[in-house]
């Protein structure tokens, strides 16, 4: 089970309410068809695969009914089973239907992600190598997302653009090379920030740690040729100035070839696909 935590932070806490209202809209017309008072409801899964998301709930159930009681009986990270319990109920009938679609849609889009993360890190066991995600996010749900990736035992890479300076190749081009982007990055920087450069070369890569990197991400560099250029980068980082860590990245490559790439001794395999490529994990709400 991960160790992750999802803060309720005042902008994720509008972002929950949003959503909600989206679909309410003027209110729910089905509303005068249900019974008065409380009632009892519970989630089941229908597939197997990791539950990511139940840490939401008490607030969106609460937004409309603000007596409203959540019991979880799995927790974030947690691997389900189809017919398994996931957790009971308790509000105002008109509250949990209207809650029911915002609250199911999330945690099945974010426990798709958590679960496609665990396929591909029982991959990497006992590697040594991280798997991180990406900035290929949703606009809107990129905190969820990568709360999604650290359930499913994957590892977050830049939230934003000022988490750390990825270097690109317009980067290097318009400031005249590797050398010259990285220093124009650490002059202005406010505070001592991470510099990664995107490699698309063995000779960027090799220029980027000589020129004090924090880290090089390899991108679409086949296995066979980083099992050569790895330890040579290492090497050149232990005789650098600025000392001798640097973190080695993969990226640009196929989830079917992890076992490839973790042999070469790099520290991280970067992939957008647990995001892009996942498929929701089923749910259901069921009425008591």
């Amino acid at each position: 089970m991960s160790d992750a935590s999802l803060p309720l932070t005042p902008a994720l806490q509008r972002q929950l309410r949003d959503w909600l209202q989206e679909d309410l809209g003027r209110g729910d017309l089905s509303a005068p068809a249900l019974p008065p008072g409380r009632c009892q409801a519970h989630w089941i899964s229908k597939a197997s695969g990791v539950f990511c998301g139940g840490s939401l709930l008490d607030f969106l159930f609460r937004v409309l009914d603000p007596a409203a009681s959540v019991q979880l009986l799995v927790a974030d990270g947690e691997q389900v089973s189809p017919g398994q319990r996931l957790l009971n109920l308790e509000a105002e009938a008109a509250a949990l239907v209207a809650a029911e679609r915002t609250a199911l849609n999330l945690v099945m889009r974010l426990s798709g992600i958590a679960s496609a993360t665990a396929r591909l890190v029982a991959d990497l066991e006992g590697s040594g190598v991280q798997l991180a995600d990406t900035r290929k996010t949703t606009p809107g749900l990129r905190v969820l997302e990568k709360y999604a990736v650290r359930c499913g035992g994957g590892v977050n890479h830049r939230l934003g653009l000022d988490d750390a300076a990825m270097l690109k190749e317009n980067h290097l081009a318009w400031s005249g090379g590797v050398e010259a982007a990285i220093k124009a990055v650490r002059a202005a920087s406010p505070w001592p920030a991470q510099v990664i450069v995107e490699a698309e070369t063995e000779a960027d890569a090799i220029a980027a740690v000589a020129a004090g990197a924090n880290g090089v991400l390899l991108d679409e560099f086949r296995p066979e040729v980083l099992s050569d250029l790895v330890p040579r980068l290492r090497q050149l980082a232990m005789q650098r100035s600025q000392g001798g860590a640097v973190v080695l990245e993969a990226s640009g490559i196929q989830p079917s070839e992890l076992q490839a790439y973790a042999a070469t001794g790099i520290d991280l395999i970067s992939t957008s696909a647990p995001v892009t490529r996942s498929a929701w994990l089923d749910l259901s709400m069921r009425f008591s």
